[in-house]
């Protein structure tokens, strides 16, 4: 399937024209850079909890993973314990996974480890040279050599949830690939 005009006649991927949320996410941020530490740490926690799950899922509870995971603050995830278990355990406004929610902490932990941060550690992986954009959903792979090297390295630093296909949607996310169609407009 190839970019399709949205209501607004905008050519899109055609992944982003099934709910107002994607349309959005798809215009405002998917496949833009970071900046922060925190905006990565965001980023690859919340493709963690979507694993399994719609991505919808997770863009309509964002603000309230926001709040229960204090803005995604590496620093306050990383010191929470039992008592912050049991208190995202019952929080409604986000996805209730006891192994999600204790890997957020774990990796939290981990990030705050690693030398120049997480955001220069994870694009440090990215594929790097030009790339032909593709041309239909069909031709976007669900991994990349790449996104298996990082999850090795992550997973040896004590990671969790971070699957290839997982790492490879987060370089996506992020701009680390550019995986909007040729014809799509936010290419």
């Amino acid at each position: 399937m190839t970019a399709v005009a949205g209501p607004d006649g905008r050519l899109r991927c055609p992944w982003a024209l099934s709910a107002p949320e994607y349309v959005d996410y798809h215009d405002t941020e998917w496949g833009r850079p970071l900046a922060s530490d925190q905006a990565m740490f965001e980023r690859l926690t919340l493709e963690a909890f979507q694993s399994g799950l719609s991505w919808l899922v997770i863009l309509r509870k964002r603000a309230g993973f926001r709040s229960a995971f204090d803005g995604f603050d590496l620093g306050r995830v990383a010191a929470y314990g039992a008592s912050d278990v049991d208190r995202l355990l019952a929080d409604a406004g986000i996805v209730r996974n006891r192994a999600k929610i204790e890997a957020s902490i774990g990796n939290a932990q981990a990030a705050l480890k690693l030398d120049g941060g997480l955001l220069k550690h994870v694009s440090g992986f990215a594929p790097r040279g030009k790339r032909k954009p593709p041309r239909a959903l069909s031709d976007v792979p669900a991994t990349s050599p790449e996104s298996e090297a990082l999850a090795k390295d992550l997973r040896k630093r004590g990671f969790r949830f971070v699957g290839p296909t997982t790492l490879y949607a987060l370089f996506q996310a992020t701009g680390l690939v550019n995986d909007h169609l040729a014809d799509c407009s936010s290419r």
